[in-house]
């Protein structure tokens, strides 16, 4: 019995160093979770992009902006006329959070009756966490060190400022009460569209591969690309469905608000679709069996999971872990699924992420069709 054993660990040991590609994935993927964990999990949030509007633009609101600058909770990234300005900036994305402080500051201050309107992104879950706590204590500690300062200088305390010196009002905008599922039904509805995409074309293909259908179906006249687009159809349908599911369920089940153009969700989740079934036709393409097609795919959706923002912030990420990140299409996608789901912004607002998408589409296209095509010779 031993033998017989022992026959069979040697048989599948000697099939499993023959497949180097496989072996080298499994062994290094331990190694990659560690690396990618620790450079990508971060839940206290720092550096966060933040928007100004210094209405009053006197010494005490630019001792309150280096104050939270100094932190190393907030760093500013552009500035803005108003409150509509910063809302603005964070609707588009380019800042998470915003800072509003209104015309005669520094006079307010003296009285002890200033106040500062904090913005948060609410969409982010640990952006809004960690800007909602670290605002308030910074602005605690400001107007401690205010009333600190008259009573240097003036040897008592000033009239009036047994006020608090500084009020920060925190509005956390799109998610006012930081409901986690709001957070993660977009979120969850880009995960999947990239998994179904990703998996169910990697696997028809190198399936039939595999079997030897597809050199059967291309000794019809049927050209390369049409097989790709014939292979891809199904799978769209397939995965649109889902995600409808899951968008649904999130909102007449759980409740979520659905604040954007239903429409423009779907289309754009359209497009998105079509970038996940492009690397799955790529994977397929590079793949020599579905074991190492199975391989390939579960280090992509873990790295895509961790490193394309769907749980943690990417601006709190290295510069070198960002830029794999955008070797996925969820990368691009959890934006406006966010955008559109949580914050009911339009096309105007996700102009950038759009055109990502597209380049990514056509790139990803061109190389699984020219691997595809190689291969195939």
């Amino acid at each position: 019995m031993f033998q017989r054993i022992f026959a069979i660990i040697q048989k599948e040991f000697s099939q499993t160093l023959r497949d180097r590609t496989t072996l080298a994935i499994m062994l290094s993927m331990p190694l990659l979770q560690l690396i990618l964990f620790g450079y990508a999990i971060n839940t206290n949030v720092r550096h966060i992009p933040t928007v100004v509007a210094d209405q009053s633009l006197d010494h005490s609101s630019q001792a309150y902006i280096n104050d939270m600058v100094n932190s190393g909770y907030f760093d500013i990234v552009q500035s803005a006329s108003d409150q509509t300005g910063a809302v603005q900036a964070i609707d588009a994305g380019t800042a998470k959070a915003g800072i509003v402080i209104p015309p005669d500051f520094a006079e307010h201050v003296q009285r002890g009756d200033a106040q500062v309107l904090v913005l948060v992104d609410g969409s982010d879950l640990f952006t809004s966490q960690s800007a909602n706590a670290f605002a308030s204590i910074i602005g605690q500690e400001y107007a401690i060190n205010v009333v600190t300062d008259q009573i240097g200088k003036a040897g008592t305390l000033a009239a009036g400022s047994e006020l608090p010196a500084l009020n920060a009002l925190i509005r956390v905008l799109y998610n006012p009460d930081m409901k986690d599922l709001w957070f993660i039904i977009p979120g969850m509805a880009a995960m999947l569209l990239q998994t179904q995409s990703l998996m169910l074309t990697a696997a028809a293909v190198v399936r039939e591969r595999e079997v030897g259908t597809i050199e059967q179906i291309l000794v019809t006249p049927i050209r390369p690309i049409e097989l790709m687009v014939g292979k891809i159809v199904p799978y769209v349908i397939i995965a649109m469905l889902n995600m409808l599911t899951v968008i649904g369920i999130g909102v007449f089940w759980f409740h979520v608000p659905f604040q954007g153009s239903f429409w423009l969700f779907i289309g754009l989740s359209l497009l998105y679709v079509f970038s996940g079934l492009g690397l799955g036709l790529l994977v397929s393409s590079i793949s020599q069996n579905q074991r190492q097609s199975q391989q390939l795919i579960m280090l992509f959706m873990m790295v895509s999971l961790l490193l394309g923002g769907f749980i943690f912030p990417r601006y709190t990420m290295p510069a070198v872990v960002r830029v794999i990140g955008n070797l996925f299409p969820i990368t691009y996608f959890i934006p406006i699924a966010r955008g559109i789901v949580t914050k009911g912004i339009g096309f105007s607002a996700l102009g950038s992420q759009v055109l990502s998408l597209a380049v990514y589409i056509v790139v990803v296209m061109t190389l699984a069709a020219f691997t595809f095509r190689k291969r195939l010779d």
